[in-house]
């Protein structure tokens, strides 16, 4: 008899990915991406500053829309990911009547603030926004506090952003159409 490998485990089915979740403690956040359950830190003073600082621009800049904190969206090819971005914008009013769980349509950004966890790097800046793209999400930013710096992704096709820009505190950065933000970092 030969030892279990990764690819002959059976995966776990979203639908028993949302019941574990529903159970889990108010401590841990998961997610499900790419058939792995992961978990997600909680938020530091530091990630919920920058948070702030991002609401604040967003808002006063365009007060028709709103920055939604720790939403959960279904991502991936065929909706079979479930990933909680730090920060949605979408249209004023766009949410009511949506599960924990909602489609993106009507997401103009999904937003990623960097952790300081052992998997940051593989979830946060290359899973998250491939399954963003994936479900049609026109924009996704990465602040990366590791390297100081925000990572603007557009254009999603076939999964994946074809365009991304990246530039270090302290610059003007333009979030492009449907965003139309200028943020002063």
């Amino acid at each position: 008899m030969t030892p279990r490998t990764e690819q002959h485990r059976p995966q776990m089915s979203v639908e028993e990915f949302e019941e574990l979740e529903r159970h889990a403690s108010e401590t841990v956040r998961l997610e499900f991406i790419e058939g792995k359950v992961q978990v997600k830190a909680v938020p530091d003073g530091d990630h919920s500053e920058i948070y702030m600082w991002l609401l604040e621009q967003c808002m006063q800049a365009r007060p028709e829309l709103r920055l939604h904190p720790e939403r959960g969206l279904k991502t991936e090819a065929y909706r079979k990911g479930r990933a909680r971005a730090d920060a949605v914008l979408v249209p004023k009013g766009s949410l009511r009547g949506r599960g924990e769980w909602s489609e993106a349509d009507g997401v103009l950004m999904a937003v990623e603030i960097t952790s300081y966890d052992s998997d940051t790097a593989q979830r946060d800046r290359v899973e998250k926004p491939g399954g963003y793209a994936a479900a049609g999400i026109p924009v996704c930013l990465l602040i990366d506090r590791d390297d100081c710096s925000l990572v603007v992704f557009d254009q999603p096709e076939d999964g994946h952003y074809r365009h991304q820009e990246k530039l270090p505190f302290g610059a003007t950065v333009e979030l492009p159409e449907p965003v139309n933000i200028t943020l002063d970092t």
